[in-house]
């Protein structure tokens, strides 16, 4: 049975991609790498996603700036649908990519904005219905 730190970083990542994505990501984490599915989810997502002074759509965006200038695409990917689940909006997501481009270099960013247009597209399409979409008022 897992314990309490596992448990509430598992409710953490159902809250920002969806009881649906969460359980596909958290299967896929514990079928190849059961630690790593326990570290990620009691210390990343148990710990530092609930820490206080920045809101999730705040931290959601500085982690899509810190991908991306890192070049990893697959976490990028997971994050850019975050930020928007955590109420980012795509224009803060394309502009949070474009100010990589002088720091990270514009190879990264264009990546970046590849790769969000595919997220985007597919949270557009009908046949996709994430979960914990909020809309911005």
């Amino acid at each position: 049975m897992p314990g309490k730190r596992y448990q509430r970083g598992l409710a953490m990542l159902h809250q920002m991609v969806g009881y649906e994505q969460g359980e596909l990501v958290r299967r896929t984490w514990e079928s190849l790498a059961p630690d790593f599915a326990k570290y990620v989810l009691e210390f990343l997502a148990g710990e530092i996603w609930k820490r206080p002074h920045l809101d999730l759509r705040t931290r959601s965006l500085v982690t899509v700036a810190a991908l991306t200038a890192l070049g990893r695409s697959r976490g990028l990917e997971l994050n850019i649908r975050m930020a928007v689940n955590n109420g980012a909006t795509k224009e803060e997501v394309i502009e949070t990519l474009l100010q990589m481009a002088p720091y990270a270099g514009f190879p990264a960013c264009w990546e970046g904005i590849v790769i969000a247009d595919q997220v985007f597209k597919s949270m557009d399409d009908p046949r996709v219905k994430p979960k914990g979409i909020r809309k911005r008022r």
